[in-house]
């Protein structure tokens, strides 16, 4: 699988595209010049006539994505994932943590808290204990972002009090990247309940003014 996909990403590489997709990375990360259309196209041509992965074998194939130094390898690894995520059992758990918190940036980790540790929790909800202790590890920013995104796709379905605790605990927290995800996941919910969230932030005069006016914006 490795080897097919390096042949297939790398032939359609396109090398103008690359430096500036790398610069919006903030230059974190190389790139093969593959922009999303292309990229999807390119993972339809590697996947084809594949047999569904077991577990191991999407963990396998997603580490390993991980070791590759071109960011377009570790969005295939998501995109697998989450094609899959109800593969996945507590038994991945460790193995996605160590993608959440390895080369950790915004637009793998959103995927994977979203898209595959929340399919995982909803399948599996004795991985909810495992959300607690990722929501309240001090300095385990990617982490605790994963626990406050993981139920982005619930809807009804959302455990308030998880939802609502989490965003609590980290209310004062100064980083862009946890008050943005503690705004995004209450506005989400506000499409369910927008009475809710709007009386947990009245409720929350420490949360920041970004959160806030993400939590909002939809009322």
């Amino acid at each position: 699988m490795i080897e097919r996909l390096q042949a297939v990403f790398t032939a359609g590489a396109d090398p103008d595209r690359a430096g500036p997709m790398k610069a919006y990375m903030r230059d974190q990360f190389e790139f093969l010049g593959l922009t999303s259309e292309p990229r999807r196209a390119l993972t339809r041509e590697v996947l084809a006539g594949t047999a569904k992965p077991t577990e191991r074998e999407l963990v396998e194939v997603a580490l390993a994505c991980w070791a590759l130094p071109e960011r377009e390898y570790q969005y295939f690894a998501c995109d697998y994932l989450r094609r899959h995520a109800k593969v996945l059992t507590p038994a991945a758990l460790p193995a996605i943590r160590t993608l959440i918190t390895t080369k950790s940036w915004w637009d793998t980790v959103d995927i994977l808290a979203a898209n595959v540790v929340g399919p995982m929790v909803a399948g599996h909800p004795a991985l909810r204990t495992a959300m607690d202790e990722w929501a309240v590890r001090p300095g385990e920013l990617w982490t605790a972002r994963t626990a406050i995104l993981h139920q982005l796709r619930y809807g009804g379905r959302t455990d308030t009090d998880r939802l609502f605790a989490y965003c609590a605990a980290w209310a004062t927290e100064p980083d862009f990247f946890i008050r943005k995800a503690i705004g995004w996941a209450l506005r989400e919910y506000a499409k369910t309940d927008p009475a809710a969230v709007r009386a947990f932030v009245e409720g929350h005069p420490a949360l920041s003014p970004l959160s806030v006016r993400e939590a909002l914006r939809r009322r």
